[in-house]
């Protein structure tokens, strides 16, 4: 069987819950598709995070890296199109505010996921979840894990396909943050789960 490290996010900023964090915890052992689920939980920390995720890549080598971060504000699942190599914007759970910081010195402008995005999308409108491709996947911390991935993954020619997409909030963080439009945690682990599934066609 097949492995697939999926990740997700501590909660952040003004945000005190990570949607991501529940779904990493409920699907890690998991079984779906043709994949075995190997969730992790990372840090809101841009000396950490890719750290942990590409040793993580090499302690579990998987077939598939799925990485999950909360878009607090969008209504819709977005898998993300590319990754930018630039760290930007607010601090982290550190208190580290880095601008326009290169990922790589030498690193390229940026990678293209390797995820059938077009596929995840119209896989989930057609099961009556809303979802829309993403052309940025911002400056922050889910860009700096997409971006630290896929390098790795080219620098090291492996073959393992990888992206991030991003989640709306969930019902519970709704209740504390009122004007956020948000999906129930079931509707959420539903499309991350058909989304895996469409993978079972995919080298």
């Amino acid at each position: 069987m097949k492995k697939l490290l999926l990740t997700g996010f501590e909660p952040f900023l003004d945000f005190p819950i990570n949607p991501t964090e529940e779904i990493v915890k409920r699907i890690d052992g998991s079984t779906i598709g043709n994949y075995q689920i190997i969730g992790r939980l990372l840090p809101v920390d841009f000396s950490e995070s890719a750290k942990q995720i590409l040793n993580l890549i090499d302690e579990v080598k998987p077939d598939v890296v799925i990485s999950l971060g909360l878009a607090a504000g969008r209504s819709k699942i977005t898998p993300e199109r590319i990754a930018i190599n630039c760290c930007d914007g607010a601090a982290d759970n550190k208190g580290i505010k880095l601008e326009d910081s290169p990922i790589e010195d030498n690193g390229p402008v940026g990678y293209f996921s390797t995820l059938p995005i077009r596929k995840f999308v119209n896989t989930l409108n057609e099961n009556g979840l809303p979802a829309t491709i993403s052309n940025s996947a911002g400056t922050y911390l889910c860009n700096n894990v997409m971006y630290s991935t896929l390098h790795k993954i080219e620098q090291e020619s492996l073959s393992i396909q990888a992206g991030f997409i991003h989640i709306p909030a969930s019902h519970q963080l709704a209740i504390k943050k009122p004007n956020l439009p948000s999906w129930s945690n079931k509707d959420l682990e539903a499309a991350i789960a058909i989304m895996i599934e469409t993978l079972g066609g995919e080298k």
